[in-house]
């Protein structure tokens, strides 16, 4: 690799949180929650998982000219992620409408906004950037016409490509895309979406990751929740436990999980030794309200590993 630099390209979201003890059904009204507004989006959230624990990240986003945009640009400022690459769009910022329930499970509506302006153009225009970074790491929040273009380029330059497949299209991906992904981290349910295989079991998981490494993905790591990670690397696979922790709130778990592996990563670290310390971020996240304000610091999980 050229350099440790982690580039992440993704989206932006102020987030609005409400923590009531059950979701509400379609019709129904909840009352006795607790409301916290906080800034999110799975590529702001991996950006500032990567750089408070240990990473040097850059973080590549759009977001619109209004109040919710200037907040979230201050916040990346604050946290010390270079913010050369972010980009302006007359659209709205993105919002993401968060409920919480009693178990720590969560619903979440986004409303895009400047997240859906990122553009092919805007992509090629980056190219030098993608091109001089170590590791680029997306997610599915901004277009799939951008992200493949992305992560095109930097395969093309050598750059290993770490795909965070959220949201999952139902209608799976491109095959084109898994010939440039080095890594592809999806959770149980987005792995059953990509490959339209049944993931209830071991086996079944193992059969839906020989569906991607078919299709042209190098490496996968599937996330379980509370079973831990299957890390299918090469020919090998190994399931990675989770830490038992009470959890409080999955809100950017899964985030935390791939920033904290590519930092490991950029430092040269072996897989299994990457998986465990992500493993480790993700179970401190899961204790915690919030997206951004749960993400721990790297003197933190450092602690547990």
């Amino acid at each position: 690799m050229k350099s440790k630099k982690i580039l992440v390209i993704g989206s932006s979201n102020t987030d609005m949180t409400v923590k009531a003890e059950k979701l509400p059904l379609p019709g129904e009204t909840v009352l006795g929650g607790t409301f916290c507004m906080g800034h999110g989006g799975k590529g702001a959230n991996q950006a500032i998982a990567a750089k408070r624990l240990g990473g040097d990240v850059s973080f590549a986003c759009k977001v619109g000219k209004d109040s919710f945009g200037t907040m979230s640009i201050e916040k990346y400022r604050s946290e010390n992620v270079d913010i050369s690459n972010v980009m302006y769009s007359d659209c709205p910022s993105g919002v993401a409408l968060i409920t919480v329930d009693g178990n720590a499970e969560n619903s979440i509506v986004v409303a895009s906004g400047a997240n859906a302006d990122i553009s092919v153009e805007d992509i090629r225009n980056m190219a030098p950037v993608i091109a001089s970074s170590s590791i680029l790491l997306m997610q599915l929040e901004i277009p799939l016409e951008a992200v493949i273009e992305a992560a095109k380029t930097a395969h093309e330059a050598g750059v290993y490509v770490v795909l965070n497949p959220a949201p999952a299209p139902a209608q799976g991906l491109p095959e084109e895309i898994y010939r440039y992904v080095s890594l592809i981290i999806p959770n149980e349910t987005e792995l059953a979406l990509l490959t339209g295989i049944r993931t209830d079991s071991r086996e079944a998981v193992l059969s839906a990751v020989e569906n991607l490494k078919s299709k042209g993905a190098k490496s996968v790591i599937v996330t379980l929740g509370s079973k831990g990670s299957l890390v299918c690397d090469g020919d090998t696979s190994e399931l990675i436990p989770a830490r038992k922790v009470k959890a409080v709130d999955t809100t950017a778990a899964g985030d935390t999980f791939c920033g904290a592996l590519c930092v490991a990563l950029a430092e040269g670290k072996p897989m299994s030794d990457a998986v465990g310390f992500a493993t480790a971020a993700s179970s401190l996240t899961v204790t915690r309200m919030g997206a951004l304000d749960s993400i721990p610091c790297r003197d933190e999980v450092i602690g547990l590993v």
